[in-house]
């Protein structure tokens, strides 16, 4: 576990031992904490744009004395997975494009509009509501609390989360709609977090028409 300190000492020392610029996305805990909503977190979640990036970063860490992590013990055999280091007492996660089942869309990217500059090292954090829709296709009970936390603490667009959604399951994640729809009205009926009853009505709409044209196909 880190805080907001210790994280940002962590992306000096690595823009120093980088040798070129490099920009990076932050998700997850990570851009939480950047955009002030998290006080710390559990591991550093970054996306890369290019493989030769990820390369980059993770050459730098362990030129840094970061030590290999099994990658599967946290996510298992699923696709997608990060490459994986332990740097002091933190999980570097660095992906690329996709986050599992979640991509990383050109939304997501135009919307990642903060810049924090570390020497070489330039991380735009993803917008909080593009870290609810990441979170939302999880099973993790730490991932509900961000949403709540999320939700409770930044001016929800839902025409942004529903449109994304739509993005999601366009480019290949067809659960997105689905999980996003039942988590966010079960925390709802516990009265953790307040939607409105029309934007869980478009997501039932939009789940109804997936189910039909997958139908037909």
């Amino acid at each position: 576990m880190i805080d907001i300190r210790e994280q940002e000492d962590k992306f000096i020392v690595i823009g120093r031992a980088l040798n070129k610029k490099m920009h990076v996305y932050a998700i997850g805990g990570t851009a939480l904490m950047l955009h002030g909503i998290k006080n710390s977190t559990l591991d550093v979640d970054l996306v890369f744009d290019e493989k030769s990036d990820r390369q980059d970063f993770f050459d730098a860490l362990l030129k840094l004395g970061a030590k290999g992590s099994d990658v599967t013990l946290v996510y298992g055999e699923k696709e997608n997975t990060p490459l994986m280091l332990e740097f002091d007492n933190c999980r570097f996660d660095m992906f690329t494009r996709k986050i599992i089942t979640s991509n990383f869309s050109d939304g997501m990217k135009e919307r990642a509009k903060q810049t924090h500059e570390f020497g070489n090292l330039i991380i735009k954090p993803a917008d909080a509501l593009d870290v609810l829709i990441m979170k939302s296709v999880t099973s993790r009970s730490k991932d509900d609390d961000d949403i709540v936390l999320i939700l409770n603490n930044v001016k929800v667009n839902w025409d942004i989360i529903i449109k994304e959604a739509e993005e999601q399951v366009r480019l290949g994640n067809e659960a997105t709609i689905l999980t996003l729809g039942e988590k966010l009205e079960r925390l709802s009926n516990k009265k953790l977090i307040s939607v409105p009853k029309e934007v869980l009505d478009s997501l039932w709409k939009l789940l109804n028409k997936q189910v039909k044209k997958r139908k037909r196909n």
